[in-house]
């Protein structure tokens, strides 16, 4: 008796809630639209023969203000999972007309397909080639970020002569490479934990063309490195020191040692301190 009553209260204790249960609330009226952060541009590039991507931001007030011509940072890995969603948003929140860190902007992700081969130059150390089997191919990819992306940005979109390199780690060393062979591509830089252990170093062998006397386009450049090793900061700092002991007139650098951050999570905070540093020479 007592255990046909206990399986009468157990049977209650799930049927009752369920003879109470309320029908659940309509949801209001809802529409729904896609968030658009930006624009893909897709095109196959003849020089590396291989369909590439590129990632394309437009500030506030881009349709509207239709007269007006705009910056353009180039952000290398620049993939929709890497690093262009939340440099764009930094960009962004940096033009808050109660900011005004850095001017209105035109960011072009140049999204990856092999970094490892755009971002490196050949290398004689057996290591890295074993560590980057398909290495080599910087300047294949600089000569396509030069005929091809840039002439294809400045076709599309309203630009103006004022263009940003943005690269860290990999990406730092080819923008070094960049800075270094072919400075006039670009009037800022934005230097990251550049990976000037390359190669043995060589690349900070190289006599740079932007500290040639003959180069005289007004540059700016900004190094950053954190606590990343004695290689990786002594490499950055000689770098830094190369370009203030030039005094070159054309060349203004800044390099800035951030202790606190490593190289998983220095990138975001070392492009604010840049914008900040440069706001005045754009």
């Amino acid at each position: 008796m007592l255990r046909r009553l206990d399986s009468i209260v157990i049977l209650l204790l799930f049927v009752l809630p369920l003879s109470y249960a309320q029908p659940p609330t309509p949801l209001p009226n809802i529409k729904q639209q896609d968030f658009k952060l930006g624009e893909t541009l897709s095109f196959k590039s003849a020089i590396l023969d291989e369909e590439r991507q590129l990632n394309v931001y437009l500030p506030a007030g881009y349709e509207t203000n239709d007269t007006l011509q705009y910056p353009v940072v180039y952000l290398l890995d620049g993939s929709a999972d890497e690093d262009f969603i939340h440099i764009v948003g930094l960009m962004q929140f940096a033009n808050f007309p109660w900011v005004k860190l850095f001017p209105p902007s035109i960011v072009v992700g140049i999204a990856n397909i092999d970094r490892k081969r755009d971002f490196t130059y050949p290398t004689r150390n057996k290591k890295d080639k074993a560590d980057f089997p398909t290495t080599g191919g910087s300047a294949a990819f600089i000569q396509s970020i030069k005929e091809e992306i840039q002439p294809l940005i400045d076709q599309k979109y309203r630009t103006n002569a004022t263009r940003t390199l943005v690269g860290q780690s990999l990406g730092g060393l080819l923008a070094t490479e960049v800075l270094f062979k072919h400075p006039e591509l670009f009037s800022h830089y934005m230097i990251i934990s550049p990976s000037l252990w390359w190669d043995d170093q060589s690349l900070l062998s190289y006599a740079p063309k932007c500290l040639d006397p003959r180069f005289t386009d007004k540059t700016t450049v900004f190094v950053a490195v954190g606590k990343e090793g004695e290689i990786m900061e002594s490499t950055d700092q000689a770098l830094a020191d190369k370009l203030k002991s030039a005094e070159h007139k054309a060349i203004r650098s800044w390099f800035h040692y951030m202790g606190d951050q490593g190289h998983a999570n220095i990138l975001h905070l070392a492009i604010y301190k840049a914008m900040g540093l440069m706001q005045e020479t754009y």
